[in-house]
């Protein structure tokens, strides 16, 4: 049975994917740090309970994977955590969370199942973001670690791609989960404002439909307008 690995996979986007992939008869090892509120069981849906920022921890995880001799086909770089505000307000130990969940553990996933992913002429699926590309006050970490991510994914490409390997860059604008929880703005309250985990899903969907010959790099997911609401101040 093919085989994909998601990060992030206990809810949002993540959940989405996983749910897709399994739909498409993938088995799919789901990586997360609590799964106790994931309303999904399906035999091929495999919870691992995993900080992704202990890199030895995450390490010995992958490793248990791999010895299932299963083929991986596809893995899925989802997990993201985001601090907003003036970068002087930001605490280091939120820059430095923000760095090992959206661009450290990423490469590191990376190099630990590149070699059966070039094998499997298989996918690394690296959900990044609007803000990649563009100037993002009241985010610049944020971005940061995120344009770092898409430009690690457009060289792990041109380095790979002889072996068969396809590495996709997915940039979703604002989406309508629970990431900007504790931010103090939201998506709009029209649905033209936002876009769903279902279309990040559909559009790994496509992205893997493609003829072998074929790879889209590159993909950025809008809604049609757009809003955002600002949460009012506690008092």
């Amino acid at each position: 049975m093919k085989t994909a690995v998601v990060t992030g996979a206990s809810s949002g986007i993540g959940l989405s994917i996983t749910k897709k992939l399994l739909q498409l008869g993938y088995k799919v090892y789901g990586i997360a740090r609590d799964f106790s509120k994931t309303e999904i069981e399906d035999s091929n849906f495999i919870k691992i309970n995993c900080d992704i920022t202990k890199t030895s921890e995450l390490e010995m995880k992958i490793k248990e994977i791999r010895k299932q001799e299963e083929e991986i086909k596809i893995l899925v770089n989802n997990a993201g955590v985001g601090y907003f505000g003036p970068h002087e307000e930001i605490s280091i130990k939120n820059i430095h969370k923000m760095i090992a969940t959206n661009l450290e553990a990423p490469m590191i996933l990376s190099q630990l199942l590149l070699r059966e992913l070039k094998k499997n002429k298989g996918f690394i699926i690296n959900i990044s973001s609007i803000t990649a590309k563009k100037s993002s006050p009241i985010g610049c970490a944020y971005s940061a670690t995120k344009a770092g991510l898409s430009h690690f994914s457009e060289s792990l490409f041109d380095e790979a791609r002889k072996s068969g390997l396809k590495v996709i860059t997915i940039h979703p604008d604002m989406a309508k989960t629970n990431f900007y929880s504790e931010a103090n703005f939201r998506e709009g309250d029209s649905t033209e404002s936002y876009i769903t985990p279902e279309c990040v899903a559909d559009t790994v969907e496509m992205v893997i439909s493609q003829r072998s010959e074929t790879v889209i790099t590159d993909i950025v997911i809008r809604p049609q307008k757009h809003m955002i609401t600002k949460k009012p101040r506690d008092k």
